[in-house]
């Protein structure tokens, strides 16, 4: 093999080793440019708090001044005022991270100098500093961290001030006005250093330790959690921020690899939210995963669950007329059932909506005087099912609505029998009993991954092939 065909094999193998080792997330959340632009005006207004409480270093120096001589000068106290920055932009930079443009900014300063001529012993007061037409560019780089948190850090900073204007009050106001020029060009070259310090200080202290607010795990109940982990670095394109999440259900007992990997999401282009959240029906699943192996998809049906306007009990007097040989062998006996999901269920998304049909194994029991159960027979319920998903409070809530479900008889204890006849009967108390708890702890819903303090709100939720595309606006809430 020439070494030509060798570097073609080398690079096909190394192409194929990455597209198989490639991880697809189950979760991603964009945010758009508005979103930015919101992100943009929360920080600022951090930042100009930070900026005022700017410290800067005393400046001193020795000037030769024409017909004067030499001048020895000091600068003490310097303390800043204020610090606005009326126009700022945060704008994504493809695949190197956010830019952070500020112009037009300004700040004043005061303090006390000190001055001595070489004819004259000394003098002093205060002196006042405005800067104006302030010019920033900062270079934000995202990456992740190995617990798979977000990090932000400042990969570039340039600050150039191009107008200052120093007035020192004394007696000798004429002369100052002769060299002042010599420490206006100090006070900038020490201002511009030290506003790119701060800038870094403040992404470092304030920016990266709020962005690692930003739920890894997120525990659901006593059985399961959600790994909403980077299985990227953030990545930045023209128009948008996006974050690949791992989006994985898990069981808190039962940890193991889910069998099956999640596939590429053909996120659209929508950009009317600030925030997109893109969940895979890869997501879902998993849910479905973690809670059979949790051993969390078992319900029972019980006497005291049927509704009193339901017209029956549930007994083997109700059964016997579907099953006659029922009431000789357990007269008028209460019974149960107990529901549980031989697999776990699989949904599918796409534009029409969310739909499954889960299998559910009904065991029913007659309950004996002594109160142990004896097994009469087992059926199989399958049912196509549909959902409605919403979010609220920063969580993903839903709801089901089942079809009519249809019966099979897997095993009985009790002579075979024509389940068609019990159709209804199942029916009702499927819709009664199971539906409606079903539907309460879908209402007490998910959480999404979200920063501390955000609130939703403008909800959008649209249906695409593979996933759930969730859309909102966003509001922070400051403390206090």
């Amino acid at each position: 093999m020439g070494v030509q065909s060798l570097a073609v094999a080398c690079g096909a193998l190394a192409l194929c080793l990455a597209l198989t080792t490639a991880t697809n997330p189950g979760f991603v959340v964009r945010i758009t440019q508005a979103g930015l632009d919101y992100a943009n005006q929360q920080g600022i207004a951090i930042l100009e708090k930070e900026l005022a409480q700017l410290k800067l270093p005393d400046i001193s120096g020795d000037s030769r001044v024409l017909r004067v001589g030499k001048v020895h000068y000091e600068l003490s106290r310097l303390r800043l005022r204020d610090f606005h920055l009326p126009y700022s932009r945060i704008t994504p930079i493809p695949n190197v991270g956010l830019q952070v443009s500020i112009s037009n900014a300004f700040a004043e300063l005061d303090g006390d100098w000190r001055v001595k001529f070489y004819f004259v012993s000394r003098d002093h007061g205060f002196f006042n500093l405005k800067v104006e037409n302030v010019y920033m560019k900062i270079t934000l780089r995202l990456g992740s961290d190995t617990a798979g948190k977000p990090t932000i850090s400042t990969s570039d900073c340039s600050a150039r001030i191009s107008k200052v204007r120093l007035l020192l009050s004394g007696k000798f106001g004429w002369l100052y006005n002769l060299f002042h020029s010599v420490i206006e060009s100090k006070l900038r070259k020490s201002l511009e250093s030290k506003l790119c310090d701060n800038v870094a200080k403040s992404v470092q202290n304030e920016l990266q330790t709020y962005i690692q607010t930003l739920p890894v795990t997120a525990r659901i109940d006593d059985k399961t959690g959600i790994d909403y982990s980077l299985v990227a670095p953030p990545r930045t394109t023209a128009q948008s921020l996006d974050a690949d999440l791992k989006g994985e259900f898990y069981s808190l007992d039962h940890r193991s690899t889910v069998p099956f990997s999640p596939l590429p999401l053909a996120f659209p282009s929508d950009h009317d939210r600030m925030v997109y959240f893109g969940a895979s029906s890869y997501f879902f699943n998993t849910a479905g995963i973690a809670y059979h192996k949790a051993g969390a998809l078992v319900f029972e049906i019980t006497e005291a669950m049927i509704p009193k306007d339901a017209g029956f009990k549930l007994d083997t007097s109700v059964f016997s007329a579907f099953i006659p040989q029922l009431e000789e062998m357990y007269p008028n006996m209460t019974m149960k059932f107990r529901l549980s999901a031989p697999t776990a269920p699989f949904l599918t998304i796409g534009p029409g909506g969310i739909s499954f049909q889960p299998t559910v194994d009904a065991q029913a029991y007659a309950i004996l005087p002594n109160s142990s159960l004896a097994p009469l027979f087992l059926l199989s319920l399958t049912g196509n099912v549909s959902a409605v998903i919403n979010v609220r409070s920063g969580r993903i809530v839903g709801s089901v609505d089942v079809g009519r479900i249809r019966l099979s008889l897997k095993d009985s204890a009790v002579g075979t029998f024509k389940v068609r006849m019990m159709q209804s009967l199942m029916n009702i108390l499927t819709s009664s009993t199971l539906l409606p708890r079903l539907n309460a702890r879908l209402d007490e819903g998910f959480p999404l991954p979200l920063l501390d303090r955000i609130q939703l709100s403008n909800i959008l939720v649209k249906y695409h092939e593979n996933f759930l595309l969730l859309g909102a606006d966003v509001h922070f809430q400051p403390r206090g």
